[in-house]
This record gives C-alpha cells, structure tokens and sequence, in this order.
C-alpha cells in the first residue's frame, strides 16, 4: 500500500485550525480578556422561524408511518429544486430541474467535483484565494497556475491569453477580498473559457449579499457560461445554514467535453459516492424560499451588512485602504504600518484581543492584508469597532 504523496504538498493544518490553536493560547494566559471573533465566516444569528417551523414538521413527518422517507434521491428532492429554479428565474436564468444538484454545502461539492476531470488538467486560481481551490488540487496532484489578484486591477484579475489554464476558479463576491466581477469582466472569463475548451467552476456562495442590480449573482446571466461553467452555491451565508449544512451545484447540461457530458458524470458520480441531503434539511431549505422565508433571512442578511458598513467607517476614519463589505460580508483590508499579515494579526489579537484572517493565508499576494467578517453579533462588533478607533487613534 502507498499513501498518497501529494499529501506532503499541502500544509500540515488549515488555515482556520492554525488560527483557532492561536488563539486558544492567548486565551488560556490572559483568560480574564473577551476575545472578539471577526476571523473564520461563521455566521451567529439563528436559523429564522419559518426554517425552524419547516424542520420540526419534517421531523413530525419522519415520526409518522405513512409519512416516513428513508432514502431520498441523491440529486435532491425535486420540491427543493424546484425553488431554487424560481430563484434563479428571478434573475433572469433558465435551470432546469435536472441541472441542479443538493449538496451538503459548497466546500463539499467544490473538492468533490473533481473526480469530473483528469488529474493532468492544468488549474488556474487567483491569488488570494479561498485555501479549498488550492489545497483540493495538490491533494490531486494537479499542476496549479496564479492569476495576480492585487490592489491594481481591484483583486478582480482578468483572463491572460497567454495562459493556458483548464479548470478555472473563479469567486464572485470574493472570499477573501469581498470584490465583485460585473457583467463585462465575466464575460471575458467565459469567452476565455468557451475559446480554450476550458472550464469554470464559479463559486457563488456570497451571491445573496449583492444590493447593485447591474451586478451578476449568477455566471448563467451572462451568454456563453452554461457551455463552459459550473456554478456552486450555499444556505450556509444565505441562510444561517453553516451547522445545518445545505447548498446546491448546477451542472448545465449542454456542457461537453471530448464527447462526455458533465451533467451525466455528475449524476453518476453522486449516485455512486453521495447518498443525498437529509430530508428534514431539505424541508427546513425549502421553507427558505418562502415569502416568508425570503423576508427572515432579508432582515438577517440586512444586519449582517450593517455590521459590514460599521467597521468600514471605522476604517476610513482612520484612513485604513481597505475594500468589500459593500456586497459582502468580508472587509479586505491594507495593515498599517507596513506590517506584515501575521504580525498584524499577534499585534490585534494582544492589543485589542480582536481575531481576523491574515491575509497571507490566502496566497502570496493576500500578505500585507488582512480580511475581518461581519458575522459576530451587534454587540460584539459594535465593541470591537470601539476598540479599533481607539487603538487606529
């Protein structure tokens, strides 16, 4: 038997468990100091009533003979899918039911996905980048390519021709930055794609943040993505599903490559190795899509965004470069002094006891910056705004 060596590629922990041990530490020398979380994106507000109402009446159903499921289709209980086609048509998008698969959430479907495609594609990520594009690949032993995403083009780079690349990342809202691609610039991505017989896989999670109508929530409002892209979405942000876990992948199905369809390998590929979304999940995710539903998690997200739109003002009172916040829950922000991510990082979490994300763990050109959310509660992020004026003064 011979483990899989890739795994030496890939650093010993995550990102999240090297700061979580961190600030463990801290915690257990000065246990006197309330540590104020802004670091890892887990949301705090509470699953809304109409989700809740949904899960204890599937629970009900489950406790009942004549109402009992046991094992469910592994793409998704076509009621589920069936709202999530209405909430794509309200931006102008066309899925058919067929094309949309219930996941287990985001992350899952996004390491999962690449059992589609041959351990010899070259990937292309930008830099900085959520951590799973990259590590997912290594563990595959893919060659993986970098795109500059830096202050000079906004952290949105645009395709280079003179890069061949065949799966292709792409995050829109951004996790890290927060920055957002408008219609033009995906446009570039997908005719780069449809021209190199390439593929994108487009994470969408932080869609739902999205106020600005010109802005694409979905890479299928631009003509040309549904021959060249897949697109992965989440409740874990939308709707405080992040304990809950449930999310979605569309794999349209015009997409072909070398005479296979996606779509097909996707259902096998599920069929084989995922048994499907529990049913009471499933029911609480419908109520979701509620009016209803639509309303609770507009009010959550609203305060989410006011939490983001508090610590921006506190940074440009300070004078601190910074971007996102605006269409998402994440500020991508400059660290003064010239300080260095980890530096800036140890120096917050001693002087002021507030925990955010070191740049530098999202890629070479994330060192320098630092990335806080805007998920902690009122409370706490109205008192760490306090602490950082003070401390910014």
């Amino acid at each position: 038997m011979k483990p899989n060596k890739n795994y030496q590629n890939i650093a010993q922990s995550y990102l999240f468990s090297t700061i979580a041990k961190k600030v463990n530490e801290f915690s257990a020398k000065h246990p006197d100091k309330k540590i104020i979380r802004l670091g890892i994106g887990d949301v705090t507000l509470p699953l809304c009533s109409a989700v809740v109402e949904a899960l204890k009446y599937a629970a009900e159903e489950l406790g009942v003979k004549e109402t009992f499921r046991g094992y469910g289709p592994e793409q998704g209980y076509d009621f589920l899918k069936e709202k999530i086609s209405q909430y794509y048509s309200n931006h102008n998008v066309k899925l058919d039911n067929d094309e949309i698969f219930v996941s287990d959430g985001a992350k899952s479907d996004l390491g999962n996905i690449l059992d589609l495609f041959d351990k010899d594609n070259t990937v292309l990520v930008p830099d900085p980048v959520y951590p799973v594009y990259v590590d997912t690949n290594t563990m595959a032993g893919r060659k993986i390519l970098y795109i500059d995403a830096n202050a000079s083009n906004d952290f949105l780079p645009l395709p280079d021709s003179s890069i061949k690349a065949d799966i292709i990342y792409l995050c829109s809202p951004n996790n890290p930055t927060g920055a957002v691609y408008n219609k033009e610039q995906l446009k570039k991505w997908i005719d780069y794609a449809n021209s190199n017989n390439a593929i994108i896989l487009f994470d969408s999670a932080y869609e739902c943040f999205i106020t600005d109508e010109e802005l694409p929530r979905s890479i299928y409002e631009i003509e040309g993505a549904k021959t060249c892209a897949i697109e992965f979405c989440s409740l874990s942000k939308m709707a405080g599903f992040t304990g809950t876990r449930c999310g979605w992948t569309v794999v349209p199905k015009s997409l072909e490559f070398d005479g296979m369809n996606l779509n097909k390998m996707w259902l096998r590929r599920q069929t084989t190795k995922f048994n499907g979304v529990a049913y009471l999940v499933q029911k609480g995710a419908e109520a979701v899509f509620t009016p209803q539903g639509q309303k609770q998690i507009t009010e959550n997200l609203d305060y989410y965004k006011e939490n983001a739109k508090l610590i921006s003002e506190v940074l440009t009172k300070h004078n601190i470069w910074h971007i996102g916040g605006k269409h998402s829950p994440y500020i991508w922000l400059k660290c003064p002094n010239n300080m260095n991510s980890w530096e800036f990082f140890d120096y917050l979490l001693e002087n002021v006891q507030i925990v955010g994300t070191p740049g530098a763990g999202f890629g070479k050109n994330g060192e320098g910056y630092f990335r806080l959310t805007s998920f902690g509660s009122r409370e706490n992020t109205i008192e760490a705004v306090e602490r950082l004026d003070k401390f910014l003064s």
